[in-house]
C-alpha cells in the first residue's frame, strides 16, 4: 500500500533483510562504498564454514510527477555511458530516509515536493545488506537550479505513465529494482491500475 509522508515527518521503516548480518560477524574490509563482513556459520552436519556478506549505504529514488508526466534523470558519470535512472542517490550518515529523498530531489532537479509517497522499499539481494526506497513526489515546484556533484551531468526527461512502463524494460534504464517490480506485476491488470492511480490519481 502507498504510504504518504508529510515532508516534516522523517521516520520511514527500514525493510528487513532475508539474511541479516549476525552480531558475531567481523568487518574484514572497509571500502568507499562497500564493506565486507565474515562469520563462522554452522552447517547441518555440525561443521563450520565462513559465510560472507557485503554491506553498503542505503539509497533513495524519487519520481516527480508534474502535470501527468513522470520525470527521470538522463545522466552521465565518469567512466559510464549516458543512461536513464530515477533521481536519487545515497543516504548520508545520520540522515533520515525522507531527508535524503528531499535533498536528492532538490540537488538533482531543483524541485521541492509537498508530499513524498513511499511506493516501494526493499532489501533486494540477500548477500548485500542494502535497502532502497522509491518515492513518488507530488505537488512539485522548482525553486532553484540543479546543484550536482562533480561527477554528475543530469538532464531531466519526462514520460507518460505508459511510456514509463515500457522504459523499465529498456537496458539503458538503470533503476533495476524498479524494472523488476514492474516485471513481476505486469500481467496483473488490477495492480497496474493501482500503480497508475498512485502516480496520476
Amino acid at each position: 500500500m502507498l504510504k504518504v509522508y508529510n515532508i516534516s515527518s522523517m521516520q520511514v521503516a527500514r525493510p528487513k533483510s532475508n539474511q541479516p548480518i549476525p552480531k558475531n560477524a567481523k568487518k574484514v574490509f572497509a571500502g568507499v562504498v562497500f564493506d565486507v563482513y565474515q562469520w563462522q556459520q554452522k552447517m547441518f552436519d555440525g561443521s563450520y564454514k565462513i559465510f560472507e556478506k557485503i554491506k553498503r549505504v542505503d539509497t533513495v529514488h524519487v519520481i516527480p510527477v508534474i502535470d501527468g508526466k513522470l520525470f527521470f534523470a538522463k545522466q552521465k558519470q565518469p567512466g559510464r555511458k549516458t543512461y536513464l535512472s530515477c533521481i536519487g542517490g545515497r543516504v548520508d550518515k545520520g540522515e533520515s530516509i525522507l531527508k535524503a529523498a528531499k535533498r536528492e530531489l532538490l540537488e538533482e532537479s531543483g524541485l521541492v515536493a509537498e508530499e513524498l509517497n513511499l511506493w516501494h522499499a526493499e532489501q533486494p539481494i540477500s548477500k548485500i545488506e542494502f535497502a532502497y526506497y522509491v518515492f513518488i513526489a507530488k505537488g512539485c515546484k522548482k525553486i532553484q537550479k540543479q546543484n550536482l556533484d562533480s561527477g554528475e551531468k543530469i538532464e531531466l526527461v519526462s514520460y507518460t505513465f505508459d511510456e514509463f512502463i515500457k522504459l523499465t524494460a529498456d537496458e539503458n534504464f538503470r533503476s533495476g529494482e524498479i524494472s523488476l517490480k514492474i516485471y513481476r506485476t505486469l500481467s496483473d491488470k488490477k495492480m497496474m491500475a493501482r500503480y497508475r492511480k498512485m502516480f496520476l490519481g
